[in-house]
Parts: C-alpha cells; structure tokens; sequence
C-alpha cells in the first residue's frame, strides 16, 4: 500500500509537470521564434518564395532555438508547477505525511536528468546539421533578388545598375507614367539617362530579365568615355528620340539554393568529436605560425651571421663579439652613419610590417579556435542549465506558493534574462580572448548554481527566502561589537578612563567637550542603576 502511495503521488505530480513543460515550451519557443525572424524578416520579405522554402526556415529556425527555449520552459513550468502545489495545499498535505520535498521532486529530478541527457544529444548530432542547413539557406535568401516593386515618387534601386523614377502609375499599376532612367552600368561617370512619356514593364517567364516598353521618350549617352582625371570640358553625347524602345534588363529573381557542403566547415556545423579535432589542428598551427615567425625574426634581427659572412667586413669573424657596437658606430664617418641610421630605421619598419602581418594572421587562426571551443562547451552547458533551472524553478515555487501563470511568468523572465546577460557576457568576453573559453561559457551556470542550491536549502527545511528579523538582529549585534570594540581601542589609544558607574555630578564646564566621547558611550551602554528604594517603618501604637 505505502508502494502503491509513492507511485501514485510520483505520478501525480509528473504528469502535473509535464502539461505544464509543454505549454512553456511551445510558448518559447515561439517567442524567440518570433525574435529570430525580425532579426532576419529582409531576408525573407518580398523575395516572392513559395511555400515550401519558407516552411523549411521556420522548421530550421525553429528548431535553432531550442537550446534557449528549453531551460526556460523547464524553470517556468518547474516554477507553476510547485507554485499551484502549494497555493491548493497540496504540497502541505503532502508534507502532512511525511513526505520529504526530495522524495516528492525525485520523479522529476529522473525526468530531467533524462531531459538533460537528450538536450546533449539533440545539441551534438541534431543542432550541427540544423545550423548547417540553416546558414545555407539564409545565405541563398541574402543573395535572391527581391520582387520588383517600383515606388511612385522616389527613386528606385533594386535592380543592379539602374536607378528609376516614376512620378505616376496608372490605375492597373502596370503602367508607368513619366519615368526617368538612369542607367549606371557602365560606371557612375558614364550614365546614360533615359525619359519616357510612358513605360510598361514585363518580367520573363524564366524569372531572368526584364522587358523595359517605352513610350515617346529621349535618350542621352555620351560618345567618349569621361574620366574626371583629365581635364576634358566638351564631351560629345548622343541624344535619341524615340516613340516606341525596349530595353532587356538581366534580372535573376529565381531561388538558387546554395550546397548545404559549403558550410560544413562551420564551427556550428559540428559536433564533439569533429569540434576536438579542428581545435587539435587549429592549435598546432597557430603554434606552428608563431615558431616558424620566431625563428625567422630572430634570423634577421638578432643574427651576426650576416656580419660575419659579408665580404666587406672590416673586423676579422673572431673579433665581432669582443667588440662594442657602439663603439663600432663611433669608427664610422658621418656619411657612414647616416646611412647606417638610415639602413637601420628601414629594417625595423620591415620587422614590423612583418611582426604586423604574422600577428594578425596568428590571431586570426587563435579566434578562430576559440570559437570552435566556445561551441565544445556549449554543447555541456545548456544540460546543465537545465539542471540548475529546475533546482531554482522547483524549490522557489514551493516557497512562494502562488500559483497562475502571472507572478512565475515573470519572475521566470527575470531570472532568465538575468542568465541570459551572464551567458552572452560570458560569450563576448571568451570570443574576445579576454578570458579562458571555459571559464565565459560556463560562468551563467556557475552564478545561477548557487541560488538553486540556497532555494532548495531554504524549501527543504520549511523556510522562508530570507529572514528579515534574523538578519536585522545580525547586523545590529555585529554593529554594537565592532563599536564596543572601537571605542575600548580608541579609550586605550587617547589614555582616558572607562568607568562603568554612572559619572559623579560636575560642574559646568567652560571647554567644549567631543560628543563622540569614550565616558558617554560606555555608560549609555553599562547597566543604569537602580533608583534607591524607600523603605517606610512601621509605626506602633499603644
């Protein structure tokens, strides 16, 4: 019976979670899915793409944001869950009987050890070939000609060379009035201008170019190449006037789908085993860079090699290092100075511009390795966080006992976001090279781990968040010690006398005594004596 009682509650309480986790996590989800496409709604707005392609980001999109999704899904549910427990007294009862809040969380804390688990697993295998597949398909949308939409009253530039104007349209749209063309594809110097009475313009039915129809217009081309270089001021054009013309315009609006293979080289395109080989081959040769410049440096800078070998060395091999440079320098005439100086100065400049040029290429390898091991710890990082999210999101709402969705629902927010600044700090700092890859990527969990350990502390022994009568009575005990202490040094150091019974009375004084004085404070604090108590004798009479 005590078996079956477990269970049931074990149930109970899982399947209490689980409606709960859903909801959060569809909610989250599309919140940051939401994000995501405002972050990347030019790419995708007015590029005319079917239904098909835009279904496939959303599914990649939505898949990409999981790992942000799910740690917060997770605290918001764990969060109402144990909030609805105990405003329905619920989780009294349950404590009533004898049941621990370790024993009435342990179904879930299995439940998210496994939820862990399959966040690494989606993280490792999952997320790589999503991240892959998603570049590749933003890349095709940046590079996928918009939909022709040529504005009135303004000029339009979307398509490549060519600048219009259309000062009117008719009342079917197609018909443009009063147009004004500049064509730029021979360079800005060398436009050709063209106006029109009226134009109708038609897309191909393969989507490549269009087919500009003009009406009763002119046309102005100059017949010399320009350059503002040279001081040309006549310049011969030519000037056409036409009734009818059409100009076919290279215009490539169809979705061309770039290989998913060119971005599999991508950081976020690999998993763990792929992520410790890159960083293995990025970190030997960026070593490699560094020894292979030290060595050549060293060769041409520091070497006496040079000196020793040239033909027009004055001292014998045997005598260049018993002898000073400077004192070499000194033998030298003033012409030969000036062009030592001068040879000198130059091949400084050169060591430079190579020092320069090797170490942006060194640091460009050394970021490029620590992006691939901020990605490795990553992959760590969110099972864990979902981890320490339960233990604050549980523990928190068994205090609180406040259930709806109101009050989790923000202090959910704020704990994210709270995790979310640390994360994407901890991320700049580490992609930056100021800190170590592990230390920026796991400094969200490492803050947050504390919070869930103090939550879970304070809900298993029945205690509230903090307690104010405690810590004000702390403070004020470790305020009267330090100030008892305080002034017994500073009564020792100034050689006044303490006395613990009340001062004899004095007359005025003419000097002005300190208000912070030794005498005043320990007496204020010494035990005030008693009033004398009158004691009045029985009379007797006879």
């Amino acid at each position: 019976m005590s078996l079956l009682r477990i269970k049931v509650i074990d149930r109970y309480v899982f399947l209490r979670f689980v409606e709960v986790f859903f909801a959060t996590f569809f909610i989250s989800s599309f919140v940051l899915l939401m994000q995501f496409l405002w972050n990347n709604l030019d790419k995708i707005v007015g590029k005319g793409l079917g239904v098909a392609v835009l279904g496939e980001f959303f599914f990649y999109a939505a898949l990409s944001v999981v790992p942000l999704a799910l740690p917060l899904a997770i605290l918001l549910a764990s969060l109402m869950t144990f909030s609805n427990l105990g405003e329905k007294m619920e989780l009294t009862a349950m404590k009533a009987a004898g049941i621990s809040l370790f024993r009435i969380m342990s179904s879930l804390m299995v439940f998210i050890f496994f939820l862990a688990i399959g966040a690494f697993v989606f993280s490792n295998n999952v997320l790589p070939v999503t991240q892959q597949k998603l570049s590749a398909l933003v890349s095709s949308l940046r590079n996928t000609s918009p939909e022709l939409g040529i504005p009135v009253g303004e000029f339009y530039s979307g398509i490549n060379g060519f600048n219009i104007y259309v000062r009117e349209k008719g009342k079917d749209g197609k018909l443009l009035k009063n147009l004004m063309i500049y064509d730029f594809s021979a360079g800005f110097e060398n436009a050709s201008v063209t106006v029109a009475d009226s134009a109708r313009l038609k897309v191909a039915d393969d989507k490549t170019y269009l087919l500009l129809m003009l009406y009763s217009g002119e046309s102005f081309e100059n017949l010399k190449r320009t350059d503002y270089s040279s001081a040309q001021r006549n310049v011969p054009y030519r000037r056409e006037s036409f009734s009818f013309k059409e100009i076919i315009i290279d215009f490539d609006t169809n979705f061309d789908r770039i290989d998913d293979s060119t971005m599999k080289d991508r950081f976020s395109s690999k998993n763990v085993a792929q992520l410790a080989q890159s960083i293995d081959s990025l970190n030997r040769r960026a070593d490699s860079i560094k020894t292979q410049f030290a060595q050549t440096f060293d060769e041409k800078t520091f070497s006496t090699k040079k000196l020793v070998n040239a033909k027009s060395a004055v001292l014998p091999p045997d005598s260049v290092a018993q002898n000073n440079i400077d004192s070499l320098f000194a033998r030298f005439t003033k012409d030969e100075k000036l062009s030592a100086l001068n040879y000198a100065l130059s091949q400084a400049k050169s060591r430079q511009e190579e020092f320069n040029a090797s170490s942006k290429y060194h640091n460009a390898e050394e970021f490029i390795a620590r992006r691939h091991l901020i990605e490795l710890y990553r992959k760590f990082t969110l099972p864990f966080a979902c981890i320490v999210f339960f233990f604050i999101g549980a523990p928190f709402g068994a205090i609180i006992r406040k259930g709806g969705l109101g009050f989790p629902a923000v202090i959910s927010v704020a704990m994210f976001i709270v995790y979310y600044i640390i994360d994407n700090s901890g991320f700049k700092l580490a992609r930056e090279g100021t800190i170590e890859a592990w230390q920026g990527m796991w400094l969200s969990s490492v803050c947050l781990l504390p919070i869930g350990i103090y939550l879970t502390y304070r809900a298993a022994t029945d205690s509230s968040i903090m307690n104010i009568d405690g810590i004000v009575s702390f403070f004020r005990k470790l305020h009267n010690w330090d100030l008892k202490l305080f002034i017994k040094s500073y009564c020792q150091a100034t050689g006044n006398v303490i006395s613990n019974s009340s001062p004899p009375p004095s007359p005025l004084r003419t000097e002005i005594v300190p208000l912070w004085s030794c005498t005043a404070f320990f007496t204020i604090d010494s035990p005030r004596p008693e009033p004398p108590v009158s004691r009045v004798r029985p009379s007797f009479t006879r």
